[in-house]
């Protein structure tokens, strides 16, 4: 059997031990395995190069993926779905889907609606993918994440400053909040929970009462802040893009306001989810690889690898993006109990 990879969305740190582990496990069953270059866009262009030892050597350490990735709605394309069609046949026999809620709800739309042969791999550092409890890539992103947030603690605490930290979550607050925790921040922003900006100056002004006149905040960057509206460029899955919303800087200046302390702002960005993924993504990552290949060894088409407590399973990839994952409101209780 041929067999197809392709990564979609953004980078993530993971996937090529996704990609190293379906090489290997398929190569067990005599089948050839090929990488669809970036993403759908790949797909939809029959853009495919074979990857053998050669190809899939020294890359479990790597960040990013070997195969490329983008942000393609096969649907949004005119022809995409029949040019895809024809992939398999022409090209491939069987394709497995590693990405988020975007790729797989592509993927699950394929294999439902078209009756393809496809299995998914459930990649982003959100964790926001439903049917899984954690997502390789998150724990790299955490990791990062808390990292800064030490690092500014030093900052804040020689200026007698509050710093507001800005991570990713688009929809969900999962690298705020376990990194926030982590790192002791003294108020968490998710977009699960509205934003109160006297609650946040409150936390502050409690920790000045006690002698302690520096603060570190962290602000999901979808945090839904008071008088903010989701306009502007979306891309081709109807998302606003988050990149200019600001919400780091926004936060700092309506810190500063009402408590008078110099309040700064910096944004993570995209090293939360570039460079070497940790030892535990690594490792699911692989493991996850290892179920996709199974899957299709097996034939069971429209389903992705899941991790459930510590065993790996396969779940429907319906059942994998009909919701996005949120933050639990008793989670988030758990966090306030460090605030201020």
């Amino acid at each position: 059997m041929r067999v197809g990879m392709l990564t979609g969305g953004g980078d993530c740190p993971g996937l090529n031990p996704v990609i190293r582990a379906v090489c290997r496990r398929l190569w067990e069953n005599g089948h050839e395995t090929f990488g669809v270059l970036n993403g759908w866009r790949g797909a939809i262009d029959h853009n495919l190069k074979p990857l053998g030892w050669d190809e899939t050597s020294g890359i479990l350490h790597k960040g990013g993926t070997i195969i490329g990735t983008s942000r393609t709605n096969v649907y949004k394309n005119e022809g995409g779905v029949e040019a895809v069609k024809k992939l398999f046949g022409d090209h491939i026999d069987a394709l497995v889907a590693i990405g988020g809620e975007d790729t797989l709800g592509v993927a699950s739309r394929l294999s439902a609606e078209e009756g393809l042969p496809v299995v998914g791999v459930p990649k982003t550092i959100d964790n926001d993918l439903n049917g899984t409890d954690y997502t390789f890539g998150f724990d790299t992103a955490v990791y990062v994440a808390t990292e800064a947030i030490d690092r500014v603690h030093s900052t804040a605490e020689s200026h007698n400053r509050a710093i507001v930290v800005e991570t990713m979550g688009r929809h969900a607050g999962w690298i705020a909040l376990f990194s926030g925790i982590a790192g002791g921040a003294d108020y968490i922003l998710i977009p699960e929970v509205e934003v109160n900006y006297d609650d946040v100056a409150a936390a502050v002004e409690r920790r000045k009462q006690r002698g302690k006149n520096f603060s570190v905040i962290v602000a999901s960057e979808g945090a839904e802040l008071p008088g903010f509206a989701d306009e502007g460029e979306v891309d081709e899955f109807g998302h606003v893009r988050v990149e200019n919303r600001a919400v780091g800087e926004t936060v700092a200046q309506e810190v500063e306001k009402r408590t008078g302390m110099q309040t700064r702002a910096t944004v993570l960005g995209y090293i939360q989810r570039g460079g070497t993924p940790t030892p535990r993504d690594r490792m699911l990552g692989l493991r996850f690889g290892l179920k996709a290949a199974d899957l299709v060894n097996e034939g069971k088409w429209g389903r992705m690898a899941a991790l459930h407590g510590d065993d790996v399973v396969s779940v429907p990839l319906t059942e994998a993006t009909a919701e996005l994952k949120l933050v639990p409101r008793d989670w988030y209780e758990t966090a306030k109990t460090f605030f201020g």
